[in-house]
């Protein structure tokens, strides 16, 4: 039998549509986009802004105001350092969550080694954020507010509108990163007031080494001083040739995605068989993170009297689920998101996340609840 993936918070595997609309740009529309000369390069231009469109309308943007960037990671850093580095005196203070991903935390951190004030934001036992603690947090000096639209570890939403209207109310930008809340669930920028959002194609059946940032457009401009200088391109914030064939499969990736509108649906029903059937094969085995508001494909669960590496290891073969965020696992720490909900360092280091996707099927679901509840029984037998 074929190993199950369950890790979709991880990363997901490429669509074959999307790969069918990038292959041929390696070989026939192998053009550079920037080459307005001949018709290989506008063969690729149009490509890319025909991919343009695409990402645009999953999150209800304006297609002009989508940038391309190797990931959600460059476009996090992008965002948060890039209005940093144009900031006018009065505003260096920045407001985040404690329990964002590491690609919005560490660029803070290093932006209070520069000289920057940076707020973390605590959320509560289920990992939401108290709206009034958000308010207080946000002062005259704040430039930005950076929150991500869902955990990646517990799958807990945030309220972006109100969390935007707060910022705004201080004359503070909104970045939202909404890497794993894209295709699951409608986002419109500019109804919730978003002013730069990031996005990853690999989190939604596309490439790895593509993303996206939208950067509104507003009066008085946002400033964003690039991180890579050499050509201007993408309007001057992201230099470098154009990787076509991955921006083709993040436009591609993205009408998916816009057109696959029951499939929040089908993965939150089979999201609830999962947790049904752990529950019942599972003795001492609780919910991380708050049953609603949550994304559909996530759950993440702690299980009394078992070392959750423990428990990896022994399904690893069968089922592939984690312990926490990808970018986390070389660290020998607990998960930073789960002792922020106040678990315990043993509490965390039992827990496990399952990310389902696209391609998880009913069948698979039953057997992964089989391969953890087997797992499960012989890890406390043996102890």
């Amino acid at each position: 039998m074929d190993p199950i993936y369950l890790d979709s918070h991880a990363t997901t595997p490429v669509d074959p549509r999307v790969l069918q609309a990038m292959l041929p740009f390696f070989t026939e529309q192998f053009g550079n986009a920037s080459s307005r000369n001949h018709p290989f390069g506008w063969n690729a231009g149009k490509a890319v802004e025909q991919a343009r469109e695409g990402v645009a309308s999953l999150i209800g943007a304006r297609f002009r105001d989508v940038v391309f960037t190797s990931g959600a990671t460059e476009s996090n850093n992008l965002a948060i350092k890039g209005v940093a580095a144009s900031a006018p005196p009065g505003r260096r203070h920045l407001v985040t969550i404690c329990t964002e991903h590491r690609a919005v935390l560490d660029p803070c951190r290093a932006l209070e080694r520069s000289g920057f004030r940076v707020t973390y934001v605590a959320v509560d036992r289920e990992g939401l954020v108290d709206l009034d603690r958000l308010r207080d947090a946000i002062a005259d000096d704040t430039l930005l507010v950076s929150a991500m639209s869902a955990n990646n570890e517990i799958g807990v939403m945030h309220p972006l509108s109100d969390m935007a209207s707060l910022a705004h109310d201080r004359g503070a930008l909104f970045h939202c990163d909404a890497v794993q809340s894209a295709g699951l669930g409608p986002i419109d920028v500019r109804k919730t007031g978003i002013d730069l959002l990031s996005l990853s194609a690999h989190k939604i059946y596309g490439p790895k080494g593509v993303g996206a940032l939208y950067v509104a457009k507003r009066d008085p401009a946002i400033h964003l001083e690039p991180l890579v200088d050499g050509g201007g391109h993408e309007r001057g914030y992201r230099s470098g040739t154009l990787n076509v064939p991955g921006i083709v499969g993040v436009g591609r990736a993205a009408e998916l995605c816009r057109e696959a509108v029951d499939e929040p649906l089908r993965l939150r029903a089979l999201r609830e068989r999962l947790w049904s059937a752990l529950s019942k094969s599972v003795d001492g085995i609780h919910l991380n993170g708050p049953v609603d508001p949550r994304l559909a494909n996530n759950l993440n669960v702690r299980v009394d009297a078992v070392h959750g590496e423990s428990l990896l290891k022994a399904i690893a073969a069968d089922l592939a689920v984690s312990s926490g965020a990808a970018c986390a696992t070389a660290s020998a720490e607990p998960s930073h998101v789960l002792r922020a909900i106040g678990l315990s360092d043993e509490q965390a280091r039992a827990s496990i996340r399952f990310g389902l996707g696209r391609f998880s099927t009913e069948r698979e679901i039953d057997t992964a609840a089989t391969i953890v509840g087997d797992a499960v029984c012989h890890l406390r037998r043996r102890c």
